[in-house]
C-alpha cells in the first residue's frame, strides 16, 4: 500500500470527462484508479497520467455486477490506499422513440446509468463511513431534471441517479461524507462530437462546447469544499447553451 497516498476512483473513465477528472486529481497527488469494462481502452489514459508524473492504475470490471464491484473496491483499498473520492461517470444515452423502444434496451440503459451507480456508490460509502470522511460525485445531465422526446430511457436513468444522490447526501452528510450531483448540460469536446456533429463542434472556437478539463476543475472544487459550505448540485453549461 502506498504510504500516505489518497485514492480517487473514477468509474466510467475515458478520453473525455472521466479521464480529465482522473488527471485533475492525479495532479493534486491522488492515485488515480480508473475503471471501465474494457481495460485496454484505459491504457492511454494511465500512460498519460504517469507521463505527467502522477500515479494511475486501470481496472476492468462490470459496474452492474455486485460481486465485481465488491472485488474492485477491496482490491484498491487493500493494495493502494483509502478511496477518498469516488466519481460515477457512466452515461449510456441511446435516443429512441417511446414507440420503438425495447424492454431490453430500456433496462440496459437504466442498469448502466442508474443501478450501477447504486452498487458502486454503496460499496464506496461503506468504506468512507467507517473512516468518517470522503466525497462521492455523480455525473448527471439535463435529462435528470426533465425528460425530452426520444429520451425516455436515458431520462428515467438520470432521474434515478439524481434521486439516489439526493438520498445519499441527506443520509451521509451528517456522517461527514460529501455527496454531490453535477448536471453537465451541453456538447463536450470529444471525438464523437467532432465527427458526428461538426457544426456543433465548430462552436468550440466560441467556447460553445464544454472543455473536459474545465469540467474536471469543478469536480475538484466540490471535493475540496469545506463542509460548512458544501454544494449538493452544480450545473455546468456553455454560456450560449439554451436551458
Amino acid at each position: 500500500m502506498s504510504q500516505g497516498k489518497k485514492v480517487v476512483l473514477v468509474v466510467g473513465a475515458g478520453d473525455a470527462t472521466g479521464g480529465a477528472i482522473a488527471k485533475r486529481f492525479a495532479r493534486e497527488g491522488y492515485i488515480a484508479c480508473v475503471a471501465r469494462r474494457s481495460a485496454d481502452k484505459l491504457q492511454p489514459l494511465v500512460d498519460k497520467i504517469q507521463a505527467e508524473g502522477g500515479q494511475a492504475y486501470g481496472f476492468a470490471f462490470d459496474a452492474r455486477k455486485e460481486e465485481e464491484v465488491a472485488a474492485l473496491v477491496e482490491q484498491i483499498e487493500s493494495t493502494l490506499g483509502p478511496i477518498e473520492a469516488f466519481v460515477f461517470n457512466i452515461g449510456a444515452n441511446v435516443p429512441c422513440s417511446i414507440l420503438d423502444e425495447t424492454a431490453r434496451k430500456y433496462f440496459k440503459i437504466w442498469e448502466m446509468a442508474c443501478f450501477a451507480g447504486f452498487l458502486t456508490g454503496q460499496a464506496v460509502a461503506r468504506r468512507m463511513v467507517a473512516r468518517e470522511r470522503g466525497t462521492i460525485l455523480f455525473t448527471g445531465a439535463t435529462a435528470g431534471l426533465r425528460g425530452a422526446a426520444g429520451f425516455a430511457a436515458f431520462a428515467g436513468a438520470k432521474h434515478g441517479i439524481r434521486a439516489l444522490a439526493q438520498s445519499m447526501a441527506r443520509e451521509l452528510g451528517p456522517r461527514n461524507i460529501h455527496v454531490a450531483h453535477v448536471v453537465v448540460d451541453g456538447a463536450i469536446d470529444t471525438a464523437f462530437i467532432r465527427d458526428s456533429f461538426p457544426e456543433r463542434y465548430a462552436l468550440k472556437d466560441q467556447d460553445g462546447i464544454l472543455d473536459p478539463a474545465h469540467i474536471a476543475d469543478s469536480y475538484w472544487f466540490l471535493h475540496a469544499q469545506p463542509r460548512d459550505a458544501w454544494t449538493f448540485e452544480l450545473d455546468l453549461r456553455p454560456w450560449m447553451e439554451r436551458w
